[in-house]
C-alpha cells in the first residue's frame, strides 16, 4: 500500500510517500481501506518533533480517517467488513490502509460522505468536550472564539451556537469572518485592524466574554484575557500563533477567572466513556442538520506536503482533507 512516511523531524517537505507492507490485523482491531483523511495542526507539530508524543521513525502521521472496513480482528463485535466508518487513529491515517482498535471506530451516518467523515472526529470532538465538559458553556453566555475560521475554531463557533451561546468570532480577515458568520457567529472582530478588548466591551455592553476558546495563543490570548467577564473561563486549546503566552496572574485573581488547560487527545485513554457520549451527541446533531463540516481544500495523498503547507501558512478555513484512490 502507499503511505506517507516521516523519517526525520522537520516540515512537510521532509515527508516521503512510499510503498510499504499493509499493517497486520490484531485482536480487537479493525482494518480500514482509507477513502479520506483529515489534516490537523497537531500533525505539523508531530512531524516537527514538537508534539506531546514522539513516535519512533519511520512513522505515518495522521490522526483521523474515514473509509470502509476491510477486515476485523478476533473478538470484534458490532463492526463488519463493508461498513462505512470514521476512526481516531492517533497516527497512521495518511495511508491507503490503517489498523485501529475497534473502540476508536465509529459508524458514519448515511447522509455523511467520506471527506466530511474524515474532517469530523478531531475538531468536533475537541470543541464539544472543551465547551461542554471543561468550560461548562451555558445558553445565553457570551462565547469568544479566536482563530474562528480554522479547524477547531470554526467547530467551536458552530457548536457554541447549537448550545445556545452568543458567539463572537475573531479572525484575521473579512473573508474568514464571513465563513464564521455562516456557521453561527453573531458578532465579528477582525483582529488585523480592530482592538479585541474594545470591541468585546462594546458588543457585550461592558460585561466581557463569559467563555473564551483560544487555539491561537500569542497576542490574541493577551487581548482575550483582558476581554473576559468577571467569573469567566478561558480554555486553552493550542498555540497556532507560535507563541505560548505568559499569564498575568493578577487578572485571574481580580476577575475570579478560571484558566483551563485542555488536551483532548488524552481523553481516549483516561475517559473513553466521555468521548463516546460526546460523539453520540455530535453525530445526532449532524443527522439533524445542525452541524456541517466545512472543507476548504481537498488534495490527493500524493500532495501531502502541499496540503500541510496550506495549513501551516493559515491559508485554509475549516478543514483540509486528503483522499486516496481506493475504490
Amino acid at each position: 500500500m502507499r503511505a506517507v512516511l516521516c523519517k526525520e523531524w522537520g516540515g512537510p517537505e521532509k515527508l516521503v510517500i512510499d510503498d510499504v507492507p499493509s499493517p497486520a490485523i490484531r485482536e480487537g482491531a479493525v482494518r480500514i481501506a482509507v477513502k479520506a483523511m483529515g489534516i490537523n495542526f497537531a500533525d505539523l507539530l508531530l512531524i516537527a518533533g514538537q508534539y506531546q508524543e514522539k513516535p519512533a521513525f519511520p512513522f505515518t502521521p495522521g490522526m483521523e480517517a474515514a473509509g470502509t472496513v476491510a477486515e476485523v480482528g478476533a473478538g470484534v463485535r458490532g463492526v463488519k467488513p463493508g461498513d462505512r466508518v470514521m476512526a481516531l487513529t492517533g497516527t497512521g491515517a495518511y495511508a491507503e490502509e490503517v489498523v485501529v482498535d475497534a473502540q476508536r471506530v465509529l459508524p458514519i451516518p448515511a447522509n455523511m460522505d467520506f471527506p466530511s467523515a474524515a474532517a469530523f472526529p478531531v475538531t468536533y470532538g475537541t470543541s464539544h468536550v472543551a465547551l461542554e465538559s471543561r468550560a461548562r458553556l451555558q445558553p445565553g453566555e457570551w462565547l469568544l472564539v479566536t482563530g474562528a475560521a480554522g479547524g477547531v475554531g470554526l467547530t467551536a463557533v458552530e457548536i457554541g451556537k447549537v448550545m445556545g451561546a452568543r458567539v463572537i468570532a475573531c479572525a484575521g480577515s473579512a473573508e474568514k469572518l464571513a465563513i464564521a458568520q455562516q456557521y453561527g457567529a453573531e458578532h465579528l472582530i477582525d483582529y488585523s485592524r480592530e482592538d479585541i478588548r474594545e470591541r468585546v466591551k462594546a458588543i457585550t455592553g461592558g460585561r466581557g466574554a463569559d467563555v473564551i476558546y483560544d487555539p491561537v495563543g500569542g497576542d490574541a490570548f493577551d487581548a482575550s484575557l483582558r476581554s473576559i467577564a468577571w467569573g469567566g473561563r478561558i480554555i486553552i486549546i493550542g498555540f497556532a500563533s507560535g507563541r505560548i503566552p505568559q499569564v498575568a496572574a493578577n487578572i485571574l485573581l481580580v476577575k475570579n477567572v478560571d484558566l483551563i488547560g485542555f488536551y483532548w487527545g488524552s481523553y481516549s485513554a483516561r475517559n473513553p466513556a466521555l468521548i463516546r457520549d460526546s460523539y453520540a451527541k455530535l453525530l445526532r446533531w449532524f443527522e439533524e442538520g445542525k452541524l456541517k463540516p466545512h472543507i476548504s481544500h481537498q488534495f490527493g495523498l500524493q500532495d501531502v506536503a502541499q496540503a500541510l503547507e496550506m495549513l501551516r501558512q493559515r491559508k485554509s478555513t475549516g478543514k483540509v482533507v486528503m483522499t486516496t484512490k481506493n475504490p
